[in-house]
């Protein structure tokens, strides 16, 4: 393809395909995570959290975006203590269920999460009274942390499906700030030698998990 085209639209087969390929990886990375034991979650979780407080794009970072953690996903309630105590400010995801919609909004202190309502997936999050501030109408941000299911070393995503994270970070293109840094925190079960992508899928920059 010479440059400056656009690229080619997958046919229809091709599509089913991918999708068909996703559906089959997700239900792979749930299999794997849910084989670990709750010490092994524990255990990875600290190995990278200590891996991303020291990081330097984590340290040098004012405005983070950091996601609520499921039970499948590394935990990121340290993390969240460890922003606050830095004095940065930190930003959580608000969707909207209906749509693939999603606000990062602005957290006030580590402690506030636990008076946040739960939500259908049985995760805290913001209501949606419009009180908080948004950190695309403000600032913008400087470092998103990214949850998945599955990640491989080309940067490449395997989300839950939904597209929250893919649409946000086109929303993040139009700040003035532009695309933030983006780093993925993963258990080593949910590297892959290759996740399956489409063209709306947006690349992270990069990867941290407990390396063999």
């Amino acid at each position: 393809m010479e440059a400056g085209d656009a690229p080619l639209t997958p046919s229809p087969e091709n599509m089913a395909a991918l999708r068909s390929a996703k559906k089959a990886l997700r239900l792979e990375m749930k299999r794997r995570v849910a084989a670990l034991s709750d010490a092994e979650k524990r255990r990875q979780t600290e190995v990278v959290s200590r891996r991303l407080i020291a990081h330097p794009k984590y340290q040098n970072c004012q405005r983070i975006a950091v996601f609520l953690s499921m039970a499948d996903e590394i935990q990121t309630e340290y993390i969240i203590k460890d922003v606050f105590q830095r004095g940065k400010e930190c930003f959580i995801p608000r969707y909207k269920s209906r749509s693939n919609h999603m606000d990062m909004v602005k957290l006030c202190s580590a402690e506030a999460i636990q008076q946040l309502p739960l939500t259908s997936w049985n995760i805290r999050q913001p209501a949606a009274d419009g009180s908080q501030e948004e950190a695309l109408t403000t600032g913008g941000l400087d470092l998103i942390l990214m949850p998945g299911l599955g990640f491989d070393k080309h940067g490449n995503r395997l989300g839950r499906g939904k597209g929250y994270y893919d649409t946000y970070l086109e929303r993040c293109l139009q700040h003035s700030k532009g695309k933030p840094y983006t780093i993925a925190l993963a258990f080593k079960e949910q590297i892959c030698d290759e996740v399956p992508v489409t063209e709306t899928d947006e690349k992270i920059n990069e990867v941290l998990y407990e390396a063999p």
